[in-house]
């Protein structure tokens, strides 16, 4: 059997911070109003020489250097985004290109803020399959480019940057003692479309449009989907809430994240949060998470690590892994 191994991680946020405080001039809100109700004290915002593609390749460096591994290696570049460089190609093939590779295949995966949970699952899911024997796997969002800046609601909520991971595929051992990704669980339900979406698009409007949200019905739905493909990846590995090591969420809102959490029964102490810094970087929040965790040296070889989103559409995902 052949599993999945993350070797290596990376992340890159843009130049730019910006602080609550920084929003008072542009809407009627405040630093306590934010903090309160998302938990987001800062986020990063893309300059004009700052896009998807730059970002995406950065992380994607990083995570290539600690894999102790080179472009030559890798045979497969997914890439979540919902905020791509240009409608077509896809960002993937630009950030192949940027790395200069000439070989492999890439492609973008589109799943808004589960994208990168879905294209982690689609990269095992190739690797498995023998299409690749390495992948990286990039989540890249520059979603300031698609915010209302008039909008309190939304404008306060996100911002911009990329994570990226390399996976190996090996031969070995199976079940919930090997490291590797051991069981994912996706699931959509188009019937939320319009609680979370964007206003425009090639095929409707040609334009861009900007981002729109029912944010009480969003949180609503949040903790259940969630639960739901915890439950299901869980029950396929055979292991419980209490076998973690570490949980990291899709970063959107902390109120939701430890709603999750406590209705899962998982301990604070094993919530990775980055929001507070990030905020909402939608297919860029969880590999941003895991990056810090990495960092800063919580996550460690051997860990059992699961991981989870929910975005627009909906969508919503989780991924259960040995570090």
């Amino acid at each position: 059997m052949i599993r999945s191994v993350v070797r290596g991680v990376g992340a890159e946020t843009p130049r730019r911070i910006m602080h609550n405080n920084d929003f008072v001039n542009l809407v009627d809100t405040s630093d306590e109003w934010i903090t309160q109700r998302t938990g987001i004290r800062q986020r990063h915002i893309a300059s004009d020489d700052e896009t998807t593609a730059s970002l995406g390749e950065a992380a994607a460096r990083k995570a290539l250097s600690a894999a102790g591994m080179t472009p030559d290696d890798i045979d497969l570049i997914v890439l979540a985004t919902s905020t791509p460089n240009n409608t077509f190609p896809a960002t993937a093939v630009e950030v192949q290109h940027r790395l200069g590779m000439d070989h492999g295949f890439a492609f973008d995966m589109q799943a808004v803020c589960s994208g990168f949970v879905y294209a982690l699952t689609t990269a095992d899911l190739h690797i498995r399959g023998g299409m690749a024997k390495r992948a990286l796997v990039i989540g890249s969002e520059t979603f300031s480019r698609i915010l209302d800046w008039t909008d309190r609601t939304t404008c306060v909520l996100f911002g911009d940057g990329a994570g990226a991971l390399v996976l190996e595929g090996i031969e070995g051992e199976t079940g919930a003692g090997a490291r590797g990704i051991i069981a994912s669980s996706l699931r959509s339900d188009g019937v939320h479309r319009d609680k979370l979406y964007v206003d425009g698009g090639p095929s409707t409007t040609g334009t861009v449009g900007k981002l729109r949200m029912e944010g009480r019905e969003v949180f609503k739905h949040a903790v259940a989907m969630i639960t739901d493909v915890v439950e299901d990846v869980l029950g396929r590995a055979g292991v419980t809430a209490d076998d973690l090591d570490w949980f990291v969420p899709h970063q959107a809102n902390k109120r939701i994240i430890d709603a999750s959490a406590r209705k899962l029964g998982i301990a604070d102490e094993k919530v990775v949060i980055t929001v507070d810094r990030h905020g909402n970087t939608s297919a860029a929040s969880v590999p941003l998470a895991l990056d810090a965790a990495v960092g800063d040296g919580r996550i460690k070889k051997g860990d059992l690590v699961l991981l989870e989103a929910m975005g627009g559409g909906f969508t919503w995902g989780a991924v259960l892994l040995r570090w």
